[in-house]
């Protein structure tokens, strides 16, 4: 048994053009974006996709609408997908936070309990999105030796991932500056050694990829 699971950022707004922050902003996809979305697509053909679920923001919704076209597959949404709810940072460039306390997005990004004023942190987003794949690892029943994409967001896909790879709190900021459109890949594969032959252990295939290595 072999499940890969593909998770997919969103392309580019222009939200992301101007470093403004976007968190459940309903934003939507730039020109730019829309063409990501698409060369995306394409590199996604040979992957064994045969489920997607996108966040409902528009933002990936679109990119799945575009990627679940040129599969061939429909799509479902699920809200648990969405991006880090940023409280009062969202709408703010990057420049307006800083200038409030140039030192506080560095804090942010390197300490995964804390979250902006009225938002969430990391480790909140990976406990309220990794119900999304524990789900289908016990609903989906085709998953074996193909592959599951899910459409979400960057600060989403980097806690995402470093719950399902086990990390302790102090590791998850190893996983950042992830890309319009890049993509991190894990496997999950019988865990080595244990008693119950039901019991999975997820691996790092690959991190930030972008559509023209896929």
């Amino acid at each position: 048994m072999k499940r890969r699971l593909i998770l997919l950022r969103h392309g580019q707004t222009d939200y992301n053009a101007t470093r403004r922050m976007q968190g459940h902003l309903d934003t939507t996809l730039s020109a730019l974006g829309e063409e990501q979305a698409l060369r995306a697509a394409k590199g996604l053909r040979g992957f064994g996709i045969g489920k997607i679920v996108s966040s409902d923001l528009s933002r990936a919704r679109r990119t799945a609408e575009i990627v679940a076209g040129e599969l061939g597959l429909a799509f479902s949404e699920d809200a648990r997908l969405r991006e880090t709810h940023l409280g009062q940072w969202q709408g703010k460039t990057h420049e307006e936070v800083d200038g409030a306390d140039a030192t506080i997005r560095a804090h942010w990004r390197n300490n995964a309990a804390w979250a902006p004023p009225e938002g969430e942190s990391r480790l909140d987003v990976a406990k309220r999105a990794r119900p999304v794949v524990d789900e289908l690892m016990d609903s989906y029943t085709d998953w074996d030796d193909a592959a599951v994409l899910l459409v979400a967001h960057g600060g989403t896909i980097s806690a995402l991932t470093s719950s399902l790879l086990g990390f302790a709190e102090q590791q998850y900021p190893l996983l950042k500056g992830l890309g319009n459109t890049h993509t991190s890949q894990l496997v999950a594969m019988p865990r080595y050694g244990a008693q119950d032959p039901g019991e999975v252990q997820w691996y790092l295939e690959a991190w930030n990829q972008g559509p023209d290595a896929l």
